[in-house]
């Protein structure tokens, strides 16, 4: 089988891709419920998304495969 970077591309966006939408989430909640204060939307929508990649790695390298749910579940928990 041989692996092309289109699938490789495809493969690493749809990895990160929950990460980024439980983040985006996560940012748009803060901001509506921020209460008038200010927030920096872009810092922490790329800490979130850092920290649920760093949480989506570590279940790849510890259930050896991707799309558990256990790790979406840590990634949730983590992240929020």
């Amino acid at each position: 089988m041989q692996v092309t970077w289109f699938g490789a591309l495809f493969h690493a966006v749809n990895f990160a891709a929950p990460a980024a939408w439980v983040a985006l989430v996560l940012v748009l909640l803060a901001r509506f419920s921020a209460g008038g204060r200010s927030i920096n939307v872009l810092r922490q929508f790329a800490v979130l998304w850092a920290v649920g990649l760093g949480v989506a790695l570590l279940g790849l390298w510890w259930f050896e495969r991707d799309g558990k749910m256990a790790t979406y579940a840590a990634m949730v928990l983590s992240m929020g």
